[in-house]
């Protein structure tokens, strides 16, 4: 890794698709990642706009999809016995845990896991 990934939650990638411009301006540049779970959440909305699914495309288009794996799934059993996080949660954690890069998210539930470089998204 280059040290300009960054894994993004799926709350960061809703703020995006808002238009949230304080947000686009810290990820330009980056490279996103995103965990097979936001990737699954982001295709879970029930009955999206034709623009909407477009909008969508484009910015997964632009992101690498992290697939479940063995580290992925060891270091996602031990978060499920430290924290309380959700399963979905524990997930996408362990995702930035087994990747080392930062994770950026406006759920403050992940400010519980010491295994990770969590980056707290409060929009103004």
């Amino acid at each position: 890794m280059n040290g300009k990934e960054i894994l993004v939650d799926t709350n960061i990638l809703i703020k995006l698709l808002s238009g949230d411009d304080t947000l686009a301006d810290f990820l330009q540049g980056q490279f996103l990642f995103i965990s097979f779970i936001t990737d699954l959440e982001m295709h879970g909305l029930k009955k999206p706009s034709a623009e909407y699914i477009e909008q969508r495309r484009l910015l997964l288009n632009d992101c690498f999809v992290i697939p479940l794996n063995n580290e992925i799934r060891n270091l996602y059993i031990k978060l499920r016995q430290e924290t309380n996080l959700k399963l979905a949660d524990s997930i996408i954690a362990a995702t930035a845990g087994v990747l080392k890069i930062p994770f950026i998210s406006s759920d403050a539930a992940f400010k519980v896991v010491n295994k990770i470089d969590f980056i707290f998204y409060e929009p103004n």
